[in-house]
């Protein structure tokens, strides 16, 4: 097969590092998570909290919002100004980084975005019925029904706010995205087998 990568959009609670990981160990592809924050802090400075702290979320250029995070300089600790656009653009450069190592799976934080220049990249985006969502979210978090609908409510708005204000497109439109699936319709693994399917189609 042709190198590509598989960049993954998904709504909270749809499965998506579920099928991620699904269609990582089929193609033996390195998988990206939460790992890409790791990347970014080795490569910045900066220490990995940070990152964690504002993942997946809009950055305020008009109000000027800045964190304050140590950084490590010749072995000594200081503090410097770090904002939002500084954090996304070192999380950009480690997911590039990770990309031209090769065939690799990206979940989230608008790597379809950044990775818009790269050849023979898959852009998906995975939902699923709201009810299944919430299950999910009970189970995952163990919290009650409304707690769990809270959750997906503003997990969805956070990740909307952050990819939309970021690449000037729509989260989780049809048009933003090769392919779009709902994964209570196949499950899981019935999800990730017909993408391997349209993946072997295309790269092959």
């Amino acid at each position: 097969m042709q190198p590509f990568i598989i960049n993954v959009g998904r709504q909270l609670g749809a499965g998506g590092r579920q099928v991620g990981r699904l269609l990582s160990t089929e193609f033996g592809l390195t998988y990206y998570d939460h790992e890409i924050l790791t990347i970014a802090a080795k490569e910045s400075g900066y220490c990995e909290e940070v990152f964690r702290q504002k993942d997946e979320r809009k950055g305020f250029v008009a109000q000027a919002i800045r964190l304050t995070a140590p950084f490590t300089h010749a072995g000594s600790y200081y503090h410097e100004s770090l904002s939002d656009e500084e954090l996304f653009r070192f999380q950009s450069e480690a997911i590039r980084k990770a990309a031209a190592q090769g065939n690799c799976i990206f979940i989230g934080r608008a790597a379809d975005y950044v990775l818009r220049d790269f050849p023979r990249c898959l852009n998906i985006f995975l939902t699923a019925d709201h009810a299944d969502r919430v299950r999910a979210i009970m189970k995952r978090r163990d919290v009650d029904e409304k707690t769990a609908t809270s959750i997906l409510r503003k997990g969805d708005n956070r990740r909307a706010q952050f990819y939309n204000y970021y690449t000037a497109k729509t989260w989780g439109a049809a048009e933003t995205y090769d392919f779009c699936l709902n994964t209570s319709r196949l499950g899981i693994e019935g999800t990730a087998q017909l993408i391997a399917q349209y993946i072997r189609q295309r790269f092959t």
